[in-house]
């Protein structure tokens, strides 16, 4: 089980610690955040104010809708500060030990399959501050 670099926290809002260090802001449930499960995507943003925090939280939201049934989830969103792009990893960690092989495939698939989905792409970048 990987560790999120960075954990220092800078924040708490209706139990969600928001943590920033630099280019990076992690949204996570549980500390220390962790990806037992995860996707990545990079949203092309060059030239363009957009507010990571708000993203991550949209995101998030997003992931919970998608992996709900999934008992023992707990969902991390990292956005990482590219040159010309956001670097969105999506998952979480998982409290009822790990998933057989198939199960973790499938999961992952469904995550990956949300975050490269374009009408969320823009909804989540009008959310965050960027006009679509």
């Amino acid at each position: 089980m990987s560790r999120v670099a960075g954990q220092a926290e800078t924040g708490r809002r209706d139990g969600w610690h928001l943590m920033r260090d630099g280019a990076v802001v992690v949204l996570a449930r549980r500390l220390p955040a962790r990806f037992d499960l995860s996707a990545s995507i990079a949203l092309p943003v060059a030239g363009h104010s957009v507010g990571r925090a708000r993203l991550a939280r949209q995101v998030r939201q997003d992931v919970w809708r998608c992996l709900r049934d999934l008992r023992g989830f707990w969902p991390v969103v990292r956005i990482e500060q590219g040159e010309n792009a956001l670097h969105v990893t999506a998952g979480g960690a998982l409290s009822q030990g790990p998933l057989s092989a198939g199960l973790r495939k499938q999961v992952e698939q469904r995550l990956a399959d949300l975050l490269a989905d374009p009408a969320r792409h823009r909804r989540w970048l009008t959310y965050a501050g960027r006009a679509a």
